[in-house]
This record gives C-alpha cells, structure tokens and sequence, in this order.
C-alpha cells in the first residue's frame, strides 16, 4: 500500500497547511479511497487534472477555508493538468472527500458526486507564477502508507 504522494506548504494562512496530490491517477484512486472525512479535494472541471487535498483542521468548515487558500489549490490542480494549465478561465471545482462518489464500473481516476450541491466552484482566470513558484520550492515527496495512517 506504499504509494508516492507530493506535499506542498501553503504559507498565505497562519498557521501554514498542507496540500496533497497524487502523483498519477493509480495514486489518485487510493487518495480517493483512503481519504479522511476533513479532507477537502479539488479538481479543474471537466478536463482531466491532478487530485489535489486540503486537510481540514477539526475547526474548519468548506465555508471557512480562506479565499488565498482555495486560490492556492486551485492554481496547484490547474498548473498540474495538461490540458487545464495551457487554458485561461478555467473552473476548479471542490467538495469535501465525503462527498466523493466512486463505482466500480468508473475508470481509474474517474470521479462521481453524491451531491452536486455540495460540489462548490472558483474560476482561475490564468496561471499566477508567484504562486506555483512558492508553492513548488515546498514540494516533498514521500512515500505513504495510506492504511497504516488512516
């Protein structure tokens, strides 16, 4: 169950958080299944991109994460999609992990909703360099094991 999973250190919120990705989408099937409740995932809409995950603090709701938060992940999913990151105005999409809703007849990396209410949006007009610049000096990656820390 060991799998590789890159970390990235927001620093526009105080205390920093961090934010996960999957490396590729058999990495993003087992991010999907061994998700946490608190966890928030992002994805650009309608184009295929990075799985990335913001982990809540036991405080926070969808509805108090910071806008330069949700500006942060949605530049990192945006920036790691082949096609999203050569588009303007894209939309990201968000929604906590609960709402996930995976069959067994989707394909690997595919994705489903409980509830389409529940699924929030934010537009990234263009790729902002500052940000995926800082964002990528804080880049680890390590290898997970994601049962033993569930």
């Amino acid at each position: 169950h060991r799998k590789m999973v890159f970390y990235f250190t927001s620093s526009v919120v105080d205390p920093p958080v961090t934010l996960f990705m999957g490396r590729d989408k058999y990495e993003n099937e087992d991010l999907i299944k061994w998700g946490w409740p608190e966890d928030v995932w992002f994805h650009v809409d309608k184009v295929s991109s990075a799985h990335v995950y913001l982990r809540l603090n036991e405080d926070q709701t969808i509805e108090s994460i910071p806008k330069t938060l949700i500006e942060d992940a949605a530049q990192l999913v945006k920036q790691n999609s082949i096609e999203g990151c050569k588009m303007n105005d894209v939309d990201v999409v968000y929604t906590m992990w609960s709402n996930l809703h995976k069959t067994d007849s989707m394909e690997v990396g595919q994705i489903g909703f409980h509830s389409n209410k529940a699924v929030k949006k934010v537009r990234v007009a263009k790729k902002d360099n500052a940000t995926i610049n800082r964002l990528n000096k804080t880049k680890v990656e390590k290898e997970v094991d994601f049962r033993a820390e569930r």
